[in-house]
């Protein structure tokens, strides 16, 4: 297949009509007071698309629709077998419009078009086939009970499932809830951002096109706090999963509580501590790999190793690495394949991490690198790569969410001290540790309170393990058979045994 150059895909974006309308009930229709909203374009602000701007009114519908499915049967109670199959052809067709689908998310979110391709359209797709193939392989249980009872242990779906996913990585997040979700034959209302809500639209279509059944795959565009909010708190909605800020996980909670007890699965915010001792090895690829970890996709990712905790005898020898490193996450045109990184979100986004820079300077922090917007003639929302040295973890830059590529360097002298440090958080999603010593590798990563923790790596994992964190950084699981467990519930058949031979 031929490479696209900044001039195929501009020509492409020219040429592209996204569909704004919310999905109900098999087809695309307008929020029901006929409200809309324009989705911008973060490397221009350009108006993309007008988007329906669903309310309680829609999400009433939508899940009146999707509790008839549910209750149908023809998703639910169809063999695992039969719904992979259709859950495989949804993967195929989401491949066949992978170019299309990443246009729509470089276009929505700013990132740039290499990641959206390469990264976030195989990652969805092997989402959706993981799952998949998962299902079909995940066996009930009998009790060890005695010989005159039978004891069966069953998994059944949940049946609504409200599905609320992030703007950062738009399609591949509504995967990872929608794949499992579907799977285990559940009804899905998915709710994308109102940031990037493009693919999550297109994506409905080609789950009819692929032979899921009206009303089981529902997409609802909107603002959380209108249509999220309503979906949180109906009453005939099953489950919510939701990735986003801490500060809207707490909220949905208390809405899921006000209800009906819905379970509840939330992934939010992290302040993620990425620890480095001495004794890490060949520093170039630990300073690479840091540079990556909160540069990639403009640092807007849960999981960015936005704190670096390095001890203070290699500490000035790494910073002088990674900023020669963040030379190359320059930011650039999304559209453009060579861009490493590419525009923030929108405007408020970028004024946040304006603020939180400025704050930072005026609180003693050490600026090396960054700390002002570029671009900005053209109407683009576009930040470079930012680096603080010799950063408190008592001041915001270490303590807060700034979702955007600014690193906080924090110097220390011990393990204890690092693990101190890094535990010192409210969040507790992700963690990493480098050391050549397999001891203290180990050791700490079991005392780092995270959720999941990379040992001389920096964001590993694939399908096969669950992603998620603890304390303020949520609950739920994402990914692995854990994830599709959460998406059903278990039910004991107690039988008595006759007697009679």
């Amino acid at each position: 297949m031929r490479q696209l150059s900044l001039a195929d895909w501009q020509a492409r974006s020219e040429q592209l009509r996204p569909q704004g309308r919310a999905f109900i009930q098999g087809q695309y229709c307008d929020a029901v007071k006929g409200d809309r909203f324009a989705t911008l374009n973060p490397a221009n602000g350009l108006p993309l698309a007008e988007v329906a701007s669903c309310d309680e009114q829609d999400a009433q519908l939508a899940v009146g629709h999707a509790r008839t499915a549910f209750r149908r049967g023809d998703w639910s109670t169809l063999a695992p077998a039969a719904r992979k199959k259709v859950m495989l052809k949804l993967a195929d067709l989401v491949e066949l419009h992978a170019e299309e689908l990443a246009l729509l998310e470089t276009l929505d979110m700013g990132k740039p078009i290499g990641d959206s391709l390469n990264v976030d359209m195989p990652a969805a797709i092997n989402c959706l086939r993981w799952n998949a193939e998962a299902i079909d392989k995940v066996y009930g249980e009998v009790a060890p009970t005695g010989l005159d009872n039978l004891g069966l242990i069953t998994r059944e779906p949940l049946g609504v499932v409200a599905a609320i996913v992030p703007w950062n990585f738009p399609l591949m997040m509504a995967c990872w809830k929608i794949a499992p979700a579907l799977a285990a034959g559940n009804a899905v209302i998915l709710k994308p951002s109102e940031k990037s809500p493009l693919s999550a639209i297109r994506l409905a279509a080609l789950a009819k096109e692929a032979g899921i059944p009206d009303g089981i795959f529902q997409v609802l565009p909107g603002f959380g706090h209108t249509v999220g909010k309503a979906l949180a708190l109906h009453p005939d909605v099953d489950a919510l999963a939701f990735t986003g800020s801490t500060r809207v996980g707490k909220l949905l909670t208390q809405y899921a509580g006000e209800s009906n007890m819905k379970r509840t699965f939330m992934e939010c915010g992290g302040k993620s501590a990425n620890i480095v001792f001495a004794d890490a090895g060949d520093l170039d690829k630990v300073a690479r790999e840091a540079a990556q970890a909160i540069f990639f996709n403009q640092g807007e990712v849960c999981i960015a190793g936005s704190r670096l905790l390095v001890e203070n005898s290699i500490r000035e020898e790494l910073v002088e690495r990674i900023i020669a490193h963040a030379q190359s996450w320059q930011p650039g045109n999304p559209l453009d394949p060579a861009s490493a990184m590419g525009a923030i979100v929108d405007a408020t986004q970028l004024d946040g991490i304006r603020s939180h820079v400025a704050r930072g300077i005026e609180q003693g922090a050490r600026l090396r690198l960054g700390g002002e917007a570029v671009l900005t003639d053209g109407g683009g929302c576009y930040f470079p790569p930012t680096v603080f040295d010799e950063i408190d973890n008592r001041l915001a830059l270490a303590r807060e969410e700034i979702f955007g590529p600014v690193l906080a360097v924090i110097g220390f002298d011990s393990a204890e001290e690092a693990i101190a440090i890094a535990n010192d958080s409210p969040y507790g999603l992700a963690a990493a540790v480098w050391t050549q010593n397999l001891d203290k590798a180990l050791n700490t990563a079991r005392r780092l309170e995270s959720g999941q923790v990379y040992v001389n790596n920096y964001a590993g994992g694939d399908m096969t393990v669950p992603f998620g964190g603890v304390k303020q950084s949520g609950n739920g699981r994402d990914k692995s058979l854990h994830s599709l467990a959460e998406y059903s519930q278990t039910k004991t058949t107690w039988i008595e045994l006759g007697t009679n031979a």
